[in-house]
């Protein structure tokens, strides 16, 4: 195996103590939370007083000033440990994001420190019944009144942390007539009136994950709840575009790291699992396959790794964070395939990591825009198509 450069030491350390967070306040529950549909908010709470919410974030905001490698390194052990039901990165790595590089001075000391906290749950809203990977199809509408302020007023579906946000970053267009050109980015909290929370939708995967339906109807928004302020009105599209390299990072550094897990579980059960009075790890079949598979993960860590070193020094572009995502959830896919072979019947019974692994990977081809829709991307940097 090639030995992995990224991390220091320091990030080593980070590493015990959040692996040692994620046996004692998650692992024990996440069972439980899948019977519920979403996870206990305390955890939100334990996660923010030890410091292992929005790391990336300034000091000044309640953050921790680190880089961007102590968040990979919460992916990558959550993956080990097989759990989909916390959505620390998305608060962290996405919403906090967005706030940092586009809000104003007063929209950041606001809410920066409550989501460093866990006093605040973060959430992004951008997919529509009627409009998923295809941004500029977005429907929801805020549009400026003549005092200044907007009215709010559409749905959201499959939002992730959906159920326990209390700050909600909406993507709605303010200029409908212009499109893309046409979107904003507003600020919505919790108990606002017109703001309601649907149903939890039960999926196929990922059981502990709070996704929910949001609608809005007639939200009365003052000037201040628009990111960014007048300066960012009807730049949203902009904005969506340059955080979406490390969003699709994000996705391909937990597909490797899951995929390796399984492949973890998967050499543990065969040399104790017996077939013909021997263990299914004496067949060269199984050897192959697991060789086969290793192989073609360690491939796939020494790109993520590249593309997160580019990303820390700003070089990383949407056609290959594309790549990333694409190439890495496919073959996350591949190896739970496999591995639920291997394990047999007991790799379709719900009590076995690998079974619940298999069906929480299916969404990563689909969310953060389909795999087709990288490929897309890729072919339009290659100079092909419209």
């Amino acid at each position: 195996m090639i030995e992995r450069t990224l991390f220091s030491p320091d990030h080593a350390a980070f590493r015990d103590s959040f692996r040692r967070f994620v046996d004692k306040e998650i692992v024990p529950f996440h069972a439980a939370w899948e019977e519920q549909g979403y996870v206990d908010r305390a955890v939100w709470h334990k996660a923010g007083t030890n410091g292992f919410l929005c790391t990336s974030m300034p000091e000044e905001f309640g953050g921790s000033g680190a880089d961007k490698l102590y968040s990979v390194v919460q992916m990558e052990e959550l993956a080990r440990a097989g759990i989909t039901g916390i959505g620390y990165s998305l608060h962290s790595e996405i919403v906090a994001p967005y706030l940092l590089h586009y809000a104003t001075p007063a929209q950041k000391a606001k809410y920066l420190p409550q989501m460093s906290s866990g006093a605040m749950v973060g959430a992004i809203a951008m997919s529509e019944p009627a409009a998923g990977s295809d941004l500029q199809g977005i429907q929801s509408t805020a549009i400026q009144q003549p005092d200044g302020s907007y009215r709010l007023n559409g749905s959201k579906t499959f939002i992730t942390n959906g159920w326990h946000a209390d700050l909600v970053v909406v993507v709605a267009k303010t200029n409908p007539a212009a499109g893309a050109k046409g979107t904003s980015l507003f600020l919505v909290e919790r108990g606002m009136p017109g703001f309601s929370v649907g149903k939890r939708l039960k999926k196929l995967g990922m059981k502990a994950q709070d996704t929910a339906e949001l609608f809005f109807d007639n939200v009365h928004l003052a000037p201040e709840q628009l990111l960014g302020g007048s300066l960012h009105e009807n730049k949203g599209f902009i904005c969506l575009m340059e955080q979406l390299p490390w969003e699709r990072l994000q996705i391909a550094i937990t597909a490797v790291a899951a995929a390796q897990a399984a492949i973890d579980w998967t050499v543990a059960y065969v040399k104790e699992r017996k077939v013909f009075g021997q263990p299914v790890s004496s067949f060269q079949n199984t050897r192959f396959t697991l060789a086969e598979l290793q192989t073609e993960v360690q491939v796939a860590q020494v790109f993520i790794d590249r593309c997160t070193e580019l990303l820390l020094q700003d070089r990383l572009d949407t056609a290959t964070a594309s790549m990333a995502k694409y190439w890495t959830t496919d073959l996350q896919c591949k190896v739970m395939d496999e591995c639920v072979q291997l394990f047999g019947g007991y790799g379709y019974v719900w009590e076995y990591p690998i079974t619940r692994a298999y069906a929480d990977a299916r969404v990563q081809r689909i969310y953060g825009g389909t795999n087709e829709i990288m490929k897309e991307v890729i072919t339009r940097a290659m100079g092909l198509g419209s």
